[in-house]
C-alpha cells in the first residue's frame, strides 16, 4: 500500500525523520479536496511520541475542516532548514513524508495541552500563552493525523 524510498542510500531512518518532525515548525498537509484536486495547507505542527500522532490547530469551518471530514486520508510534509555546500551553490535538505488519517480532538482539556505543548514550539513565554489559548479555545479545533507509514530522504540539490 505504501512505497519505501526509491533511493534507498538517500533514504533516513525513522529516528532521523522522528527528529526532523520534532524539530521543525512546519509543514505541508496535503488532503483530498474535492473533484480530486488536491488541497496542501502549510501548518505548524506538534509531533507526539508517545501516539506517534502530528497535532494541528485550526478555525472550526473553511475548506480545509470541510476536506479532513468527508475524506480522512491525508500526507504532511516536512523540510528541514538545509545546510549549503561549501563552495557550492547547492544545499543539502532532509525531508520526511507521514502518510495517515485524520482525527479530531474533542475534549477542551485535551485540546488545551496540545495547545500549550504546541506554542510551546515557538514562545516560551507561559503566561501569555495561557492568555492565548483561554482567548482562542472556543473558536479552535484541534485535529491530528494518525501516522501510519513514513519516509524521509536527504537531498542535494543540483
Amino acid at each position: 500500500m505504501f512505497r519505501e524510498v526509491t533511493r534507498i542510500k538517500q533514504a533516513l531512518s525513522k529516528e532521523e525523520c522522528i527528529s526532523i518532525l520534532k524539530e521543525e515548525l512546519r509543514g505541508i498537509l496535503s488532503l483530498n479536496g474535492e473533484d480530486g484536486y488536491p488541497y496542501g495547507v502549510p501548518l505548524n505542527h506538534y509531533y507526539d511520541a508517545d501516539t506517534n500522532r502530528l497535532y494541528f490547530h485550526s478555525g472550526k469551518t473553511g475548506y480545509k475542516m470541510e476536506c479532513m471530514r468527508e475524506r480522512e486520508k491525508a500526507s504532511f510534509c516536512v523540510l528541514d532548514k538545509g545546510v549549503r555546500l561549501e563552495n557550492d551553490w547547492a544545499y543539502v535538505f532532509r525531508s520526511v513524508i507521514a502518510f495517515g488519517k485524520i482525527g479530531f480532538v474533542e475534549e477542551e482539556g485535551e485540546i488545551r495541552r496540545i495547545a500549550r505543548l504546541l506554542s510551546l514550539k515557538f514562545n516560551d513565554d507561559e503566561e501569555f500563552i495561557e492568555k492565548d489559548i483561554n482567548r482562542y479555545i472556543h473558536a479552535t479545533a484541534m485535529f491530528y493525523l494518525q501516522i501510519e507509514h513514513m519516509t524521509g530522504k536527504r537531498v542535494t540539490e543540483n
